[in-house]
């Protein structure tokens, strides 16, 4: 985020709440909702993008549309204390964790795995096991998304490529 502070306003709130809700609509048709021209939109837009308010723009596509048909959030639990850069380097690694990070309790980091089936899961799992300062790891297979608009429900990179001895990288 940029460090110089920015005034965030209502009219800010309204105008992310309109490119949450779906990131193509016209500056015109925000401004006409809240009330601005699309000229002052798109200045609020620039603003918010150049101060990291806004960080990007996405799609959200239903996973099993582009192949990953099973998912799981898996606990790792590490030797000692793993450094967040060495977790943030191992995740890197492995295109099916869609999501990972460093959490309280007992478990030192959380992540969130999609596969092509369940033989693809374990496959991964092996993979992530063989770090060497990975003592265990607990995988809770996901049935059903209860929010299904939920940005969890969607994915935003496609499955990899079936490779042997490995995934591909999809990046």
């Amino acid at each position: 985020m940029n460090s110089r502070s920015t005034p965030f306003d209502e009219l800010d709130r309204k105008i992310i709440t309109a490119l949450m809700a779906n990131a193509r609509t016209s500056f015109a048709e925000i401004g006409t909702v809240i009330g601005l021209s699309a000229t002052a939109v798109k200045r609020r837009v620039d603003r918010l993008r150049e101060t990291g308010v806004i960080t990007g723009f996405t799609a959200t596509v239903k996973p099993s549309a582009l192949g990953w048909r099973t998912e799981a959030y898996v606990e790792v639990y590490c030797e000692g204390a793993a450094p967040p850069r060495r977790l943030a380097e191992v995740v890197r690694n492995h295109p099916e964790i869609t999501a990972a990070m460093t959490v309280t309790g007992g478990a030192d980091a959380l992540l969130h795995v999609r596969a092509r089936d369940v033989e693809h899961f374990e496959e991964v799992l092996e993979r992530i096991r063989q770090e060497p300062f990975i003592r265990k790891t607990i995988s809770v297979m996901v049935l059903s998304h209860l929010l299904p608009e939920s940005p969890e429900a969607g994915a935003s990179q496609p499955a990899p490529e079936a490779v042997p001895g490995g995934a591909a990288d999809v990046r």
